[in-house]
Order: structure tokens, then C-alpha cells, then sequence
């Protein structure tokens, strides 16, 4: 099977070349042939721009008098890898997990000289604003948009069949595809969107692992040591509580004797911490898989080409300065880094606009093969010689399942309450197609808000960088110009007390103070993904002032009350105690310009999915391993608890989807 090859691509027989028709046709005789009478156009290049997902996308089109001889996207701004192109850290456009509909939709429309053209799964807006372009660039020409509508006939699909079956191309899934394939397998992934990324795409892109060289540039305060103290002092529940932590109390002792002044960190502690915050609700073993391995996990997938941040910080909810933060905008990094894998290597096979329905088992109960339907609801099969791993998110944006699950009593209705997530992923597909094989679930109930959407559409999009992963240097303030919680403490308290809050939102408060400012006048200036600062300011999504005071009034807050909060918490930078109990300090806000970003907390994480053990593989009822099916990824409960780290959950991708393409193997030799 050839590498990378979609199927969608498959069916309707289009051409490899990367990227929209960039040399029109010179005469009619090289435009495509049309059947059919129609109204005639007037040859020329036409342009049309039609609102998009983020902003205005811009089609050009060249027509004869009876032929669309070249479509293309002169100007997007749409998310990479949904809408718009996914790119390397070289700008390089990578196809092999599926072409984004800006590359995808032009080609369809020439070649099959029709306007009547499906929405690419998870980009329905983008593939509208290309097509509703085009239309009125035919209208423009003096054509009948009605003269293109013919259909484009599909082809009934096969069955296939790899060594390793992967449902869900997110990043758990890929991970799990590359390991298995580093291991000598084949493999297809079932992809039900039009390409692979799921919400990794749009994550946050902050990656925890202790790392002793980052760390050691940090100095430790006396308040981050409390932490530490705290948590040591805690009476165990547990024998495997008290063994970690005497671990961790040997090693902080080590630490205290040596006089070092650097960040004390370890994977013990990394653990500890983790269990300790997602309520001690987590399975220990599970825990320490994730954060032992973490930082092999962080070698692996850098050794693939991925980058970061060379400075370590503390990502929003990560509890500690453990985190690293990719170079490339939100979660594009880890998927093009995946991606491009794929297209270098043979054996790798992405299926996208594939809906994976059904676990087949074999007369001895094991898991060998995934009934699918491709987007026109032709079904086929997918057989596994060695196994399956479902990587298929959580349920986060199935509002009908977070209903049905919120029983923990931790959050009141969640009915109205927006997601982060995007609604083509995280609808708990792979949770009940286990299910349907007898798998088990656990900590079902455990889901997580984060207090990080935008108040518009509540997508984790377009803030300032520092506001995911500087902690250190922003503070939260409410309606009424008041700081209401520790900004650097766990993501369910700070949502509660956003909930809690005037018109349940806050503002993410920054200054032109600090490591992280980047000059906002500077022409490189962008959003965490990749918009400018006029774009955000003019759209709403931040509100910036020269002083305290001018923003105080187009927040429309009393600038005196504005400039005791943000005194108060710069005294506690002195060395005063903070009234919210935060620890991390480490720049004063005093200087402008001042940015105050809108945000409101929504639905995230579910940490509740199908139960795994330590290998990943899926366990039923009874506790044993059912054959041939493994999981990674927010699919799986038990790791995170009743509180998920920020930062942990591309952790777990990539820690358990390399484990599960790795046990999938070992398993069946």
C-alpha cells in the first residue's frame, strides 16, 4: 500500500502534486473537457474573498469560455492541518496525513469541473468559503453556477489489511502507528476527519518532563519549596503513597544537604505531584508510567525532528516549572513532525474520511479486524494481523455524554458550557465501540474545564503566548478589576472561580514586563497560533492600552481599583504574602503596553475512558486483557485522576501511544 495515501484521495483519482493550480492554462485547448451545454463565461482571472473559520479566504479562478481552468487560494489565515495547509519548521506542505481543503477542494473542482463538491470532514466552514468563492468568480464570468453542479461519482472502497490497526490519526494514534512501525509492522490509520491531527492540533503545545539542564538555569524560592514540603507531609493512603513518597523525601534531603538553589525536580516527584492533584483518584502505576517515561518520550519524538523552547516554564495548570513548549504554532509541531514520517517511510497508510464503527473479534475473542464506512456510507473492513489500538479521544465535545457522565458533583450543569475541543473529534466513538467488545471504563465521571477559551466560540485560540505557558507573568482579574485566584494553581479551582465570576469570564492580564514580552509593534508579533496583533485587537479577541489606567476604562473597570490589584500582587513579587496563596512569582507588571485577554472556562478533558493496564493493553470487567486491542490517549481513564496537569496530556500521547504501537508488536511475536 503506498504510504500516506488517503482515501478519499483514492476514490476520486487525483493527481500527487503538492499544493493548488499555480500555472493557469494558456488557451482553451488545455482546460479540462466539459459535456454538456453551458452558458458561456468570459475568459479572464476572477477573485473572490468569502468569510472563513478565522478570517477572509481569497480564491482566484481562471476560466474559458466553458471551463474552470485553475482554482486557487491566494489568501487564508485558516487553522493548519484543518483548513488550512499543515507545514514542517521549514514551511515545507506536508500531505501525508491528508490534504487540507485548501489544496484538496481547488484540485476536485478542476478536475472534475464542477463546483459540487463535499465539505472536507472537520473543515466544513473553510471548504463552504472556497466553494461559495468560486461560485461567485463562475457569476462574475457571467456563468450559471447551476451549469457546474454535476455530481462526482465514487468508488465503492476495499478491504484492507496491515500487521497494526490505528483508529484515531491524533497524536496518541500516530505516535502509536510510528512506534509500531519502528518496530517492523505495517500499519493503517483509520482517520474519520480529512486529515490526521485531531485535537492535538489545536492544543496548547506545552510538554512536561523534569529535565535536569533546562532546570538547573531556574532559581527555586522559598514558596516552591512548600510545595514540596507539603505534599511530603501529607499522611499516606496508601503503601504505595508512603514508598513514593520516601522516595521523593530522599531525594529532596539530597537535594537540601547539597545547597544547590537550582529547581529541584524528578520523576519521583513529577509522579507524586501528578497523583497528588488529580486527587489521588488515579492509578498510581499508571501515573508513574507516564511521568517515568516522559522524558524518554521527549528524546523520542525530538530524535523525529520535532523542536522546543529551549527555556523551561510553568504551563497554565502544570503545577511546576517542568514544562516545554514547542517552537511551531499550538499542536502543529507534533503533527508535522509525525507527518512527515509518514511521507518518508513506506508502510504507514492514513485512511481519512474513514469512520471506524465496529470491533471485529475472532472466534477466540480477539480483536482482528475495524468495520469502517467511508464519508458516502459505503462499508468496508480493516483487518489487523497483529492488533488494534484505539486512539480516538475522549468525549469532551459529546455534550449528551458529559451529561451523562457528570456525576461527580464537581460542576453543576454543563449543558451551556462551550468546549475546547473540536466538535469533528472527542465524541467518544472509540469509548463505545469498546464497549461493544466487553472493555471496561473508569473515572468516567472525572471530566476537566480549562479556563482558557476564547469567550466567542470557546476554542483554545488566539491568546498571547505567554498566557499558556508564562504563568509566572500574568495575572487573572474579573469583571470588576479584581485578581479572585492563584493564577499557578489547579485548572478545576481556577474554573470554579471563573464560573463564580461577573458574566462567568476573567480577563488573562499581562504587561511589556518580563522574559516573555515580545513588542507588539514588532511586525513578527503573533498569537500563540499565529494571528497578528491587529488581527486579534480588531476582532476582539485582547484589549491593549498604552497605560493601566486607559485600559481600565475600555474595560470599562474604575482605574483605581485596576491599579490596587495589580499593586497588591506586585508586592507580593517583593516578598508579601499572597492573598491567594500563589508561589510562582518572577516579574513585577509595571510598564506598558498592557494586554488583558477575555477568557471563560470550558469543557476539555475527560479523564475517564477505557481501562488499561501498564502495557495499554484494554481490560475487561473481570480485569483481564481482551486480545488484540490496545488503547492511548484521552480514550483510556485512570491516569489523571480526578485533575489533569496542564501539560500532561501530550505527555500521554506520546508516552502511551508509542507504548501501545510497541506492546501491539511484541504482544504477537
Amino acid at each position: 500500500m503506498k504510504k500516506g495515501l488517503t482515501l478519499l484521495t483514492s476514490l476520486l483519482l487525483l493527481a500527487t502534486t503538492v499544493g493548488c493550480s499555480s500555472t493557469p492554462a494558456t488557451n482553451e485547448s488545455e482546460a479540462p473537457a466539459t459535456d454538456g451545454e453551458k452558458t458561456a463565461m468570459t475568459a479572464g482571472t476572477y477573485t473572490a474573498v468569502t468569510p472563513g473559520m478565522n478570517d477572509d479566504v481569497e480564491v482566484s479562478v481562471e476560466v474559458s469560455e466553458d471551463a474552470i481552468v485553475s482554482v486557487e487560494v491566494t489568501k487564508d489565515s485558516e487553522t493548519p492541518g484543518i483548513g488550512g495547509v499543515l507545514v514542517d519548521a521549514n514551511g515545507t506542505v506536508l500531505n501525508g496525513g491528508g490534504k487540507a481543503p485548501t489544496v484538496l477542494i481547488p484540485e476536485l473542482i478542476v478536475e472534475n469541473q464542477t463546483v459540487n463538491v463535499d465539505s472536507v470532514t472537520g473543515a466544513t466552514i473553510t471548504s463552504a468559503a472556497i466553494l461559495n468563492g468560486v461560485k461567485d468568480c463562475i457569476e462574475q464570468a457571467g456563468g450559471n453556477v447551476d451549469d457546474w453542479m454535476n455530481e462526482i461519482a465514487p468508488t465503492t472502497p476495499e478491504d484492507e489489511t496491515a500487521d497494526v490497526v490505528v483508529v484515531g490519526g491524533g497524536g496518541a494514534g500516530l505516535a502509536a502507528a510510528i512506534a509500531a512501525h519502528q518496530q517492523g509492522a505495517s500499519v493503517i490509520i483509520i482517520e474519520k476527519n480529512g486529515e490526521v491531527g485531531g485535537d492535538t492540533l489545536v492544543c496548547g503545545a506545552i510538554y512536561n518532563t523534569p529535565d535536569e539542564a533546562l532546570q538547573s538555569k531556574v532559581t527555586m524560592t522559598d514558596a516552591v519549596k512548600q510545595t514540596i514540603e507539603d505534599a511530603l507531609a501529607e499522611e499516606p493512603v496508601s503503601d504505595e503513597h508512603a514508598a513514593l513518597q520516601a522516595e521523593v523525601q530522599a531525594q529532596w534531603d539530597e537535594y537540601k544537604a547539597s545547597g544547590r538553589t537550582d529547581l529541584f525536580d524528578s520523576k519521583e516527584w513529577y509522579a507524586l505531584q501528578t497523583w497528588i492533584n488529580g486527587d489521588k483518584v488515579g492509578d498510581l502505576d499508571l501515573v508513574k508510567v507516564l511521568c517515568y517515561n516522559s522524558y524518554e518520550g521527549l528524546e523520542w519524538i525530538e530524535d523525529l525532528g520535532m523542536s522546543f523552547s529551549d527555556v523551561i516554564g510553568q504551563g497554565a495548570g502544570s503545577l511546576w516549572q517542568r514544562t516545554h513548549t514547542s517552537t511551531m504554532q499550538m499542536g502543529t509541531g507534533f503533527i508535522s513532525t509525525y507527518v512527515d514520517y509518514i511521507e518518508q517511510n513506506d508502510g504507514i497508510t492514513v485512511l481519512t474520511e474513514s469512520t471506524a464503527t465496529t470491533l471485529v473479534q475472532d472466534e477466540n475473542g480477539k480483536v482482528n479486524a475495524v468495520v469502517c464506512t467511508d464519508r458516502y456510507g459505503n462499508e468496508f473492513t480493516v483487518n489487523a494481523n497483529m492488533g488494534v489500538v484505539l486512539s480516538t479521544g475522549g468525549f469532551a465535545a459529546n455534550s449528551k455524554m458529559v451529561q451523562e457522565y457528570n456525576t461527580s458533583g464537581k460542576w453543576n450543569d454543563l449543558s451551556g458550557v462551550q468546549t475546547t475541543n473540536r466538535f469533528s473529534c472527542s465524541q467518544g466513538d472509540g469509548i463505545t465501540m469498546a464497549l461493544g467488545v466487553g472493555a471496561s471504563l473508569t473515572d468516567m465521571e472525572q471530566i476537566q474545564l480549562l479556563y482558557l477559551g476564547n469567550v466567542k466560540d470557546g476554542q483554545l485560540t488566539k491568546y498571547p503566548p505567554r498566557d499558556v505557558n508564562g504563568t509566572d507573568q500574568i495575572i487573572f482579574i474579573n469583571k470588576e478589576g479584581e485578581r479572585f485566584v492563584r493564577e499557578d494553581g489547579r485548572r478545576d479551582e481556577i474554573c470554579l472561580s471563573v464560573m463564580a465570576q461577573t458574566d462567568s469570564m476573567f480577563y488573562m492580564l499581562e504587561s511589556g514586563d518580563g522574559a516573555g514580552y515580545v513588542d507588539i509593534t514588532d511586525p513578527s508579533w503573533r498569537s500563540a497560533d499565529g494571528f497578528t496583533f491587529q488581527y486579534l485587537e480588531e476582532n476582539g479577541f485582547i484589549v491593549v492600552a498604552d497605560t493601566l489606567e486607559e485600559l481600565a476604562e475600555k474595560l470599562d473597570m474604575d482605574p483605581a481599583t485596576l491599579q490596587a490589584t495589580v499593586d497588591q500582587f506586585n508586592a507580593a513579587v517583593d516578598g508579601a504574602e499572597d492573598e491567594f496563596g500563589r508561589t510562582l512569582f518572577t516579574t513585577k507588571l509595571e510598564n506598558g503596553p498592557w494586554v488583558a485577554t477575555p477568557r471563560q472556562a470550558c469543557v476539555h478533558h475527560t479523564m475517564g475512558g477505557v481501562t488499561i493496564d501498564t502495557e495499554t493493553r484494554v481490560l475487561d470487567e473481570a480485569g483481564s486483557p481482551i486480545a488484540g486491542l490496545y488503547a492511548a490517549g484521552e480514550v483510556t481513564g485512570g491516569i489523571h485522576g480526578g485533575n489533569r496537569l496542564g501539560g500532561n496530556a501530550v505527555v500521554d500521547t506520546v508516552v502511551f501511544g508509542k507504548l501501545a504501537g510497541e506492546t501491539c508488536v511484541a504482544d504477537a511475536q
